[in-house]
């Protein structure tokens, strides 16, 4: 498989497409969450919710293991999860006009979700 870096050259196209594609995984994934707690529901909110955990997922995967400072890799990475689900959750409360009490049901559901199918498509696929 050919690295995607290689294809871009890593600049700004690479950062677009990264995002694009981080974006609507999560959009996919949450309006899956969403229509499976909530019920029926417009996949425009879903659409709204994904542009947030994907900018600070990137965000934090690309300066948050060395912006904490001493902590190791894999804590890094758990802080990281970590604000990425506050900032799901912050933007699903908003969008979808929900009460913390439902809305971070939704944010873990949210959470299940993208965990099994991005494992299933790692399996498939092969990404990483």
């Amino acid at each position: 498989m050919i690295p995607l870096q290689s294809v871009t050259g890593g600049g700004l196209l690479a950062i677009v497409v990264t995002f694009l594609v981080v974006a609507l995984f999560y959009a996919v994934t949450l309006h899956l969450a969403a229509t499976f707690f909530i019920g029926d529901v417009p996949s425009q909110h879903a659409a709204t919710v994904a542009p947030v955990p994907a900018v600070v997922s990137i965000l934090l995967q690309q300066y948050g293991t060395t912006a904490f400072g001493p902590l190791s890799p894999s804590l890094g990475a758990g802080v990281a999860i970590l604000v990425t689900l506050v900032a799901d959750a912050i933007a699903i409360s908003y969008v979808y006009r929900l009460k913390w009490s439902s809305t971070i049901p939704l944010t873990l559901l949210h959470f299940g979700f993208a965990a099994v199918l991005g494992f299933a498509l790692n399996n498939i696929f092969g990404f990483i």
